[in-house]
């Protein structure tokens, strides 16, 4: 707490809000891992190349088999499937049922990058405002190290705006790229059941 409390008075009150960022963004990617690797979302590729295959082969029962306690993305799709037909109207609205699992928590994460930095410039801003205020105020100035441990302390909070925004930025793409396969599969998954029903 002591070292809360220094960084808040070397980088000033805005250090506050940048601290909360900060736990946020790490809470949400260790959620946004739990998710893709823990939670269902990339699954297993092995059953996902079964299932295709049972969907081209129309073999609905070893489908149902497979995805019985399959509780990832694309054994709640392929249930949806299975249950309702594997028309267009159904297998979009199979996708858009799962979309907020894929999106989950995307724009906060894109919103923590942008805004971090911008946090932290304020910072600096606010910051260097007073140090000029300091040397206005003083008709002779005695000590510029005065001045100058202030703008080192406002360019504080810019430095911490953008470690938080680097330490975001790189598990968002991550998380993006698993999002656009998953799609991806998911079209696969959905182009094979329509095939099989087609014959």
């Amino acid at each position: 707490m002591q070292d809360l409390s220094t960084l808040i008075d070397r980088g000033g009150y805005v250090m506050i809000p940048l601290f909360v960022i900060s736990v946020i963004s790490i809470t949400l990617i260790l959620e946004r891992f739990w998710f893709w690797f823990l939670g269902g979302g990339r699954g297993s590729l092995s059953t996902l190349n079964k299932l295709n295959t049972c969907f081209r082969k129309s073999e609905d029962e070893s489908a149902r088999k497979l995805v019985k306690k399959d509780s990832s993305l694309h054994g709640e799709i392929a249930k949806a499937l299975l249950e309702d037909g594997v028309s267009d109207a159904v297998a979009m609205g199979a996708v858009e049922m799962q979309r907020p699992r894929i999106d989950r928590f995307m724009v906060a994460l894109s919103t923590i990058i942008t805004a971090a930095p911008l946090l932290g410039i304020l910072g600096t801003v606010i910051g260097i405002i007073q140090s000029f205020k300091l040397l206005g105020s003083q008709e002779l100035l005695t000590d510029p190290t005065d001045v100058a441990g202030g703008i080192a302390a406002a360019l504080l909070t810019t430095a911490f705006g953008l470690i938080i925004a680097l330490v975001t930025l790189f598990p968002y793409m991550l998380f993006r790229g698993w999002s656009s396969r998953a799609i991806g599969r998911i079209e696969v998954m959905i182009a094979a059941a329509q095939q099989g029903a087609s014959k």
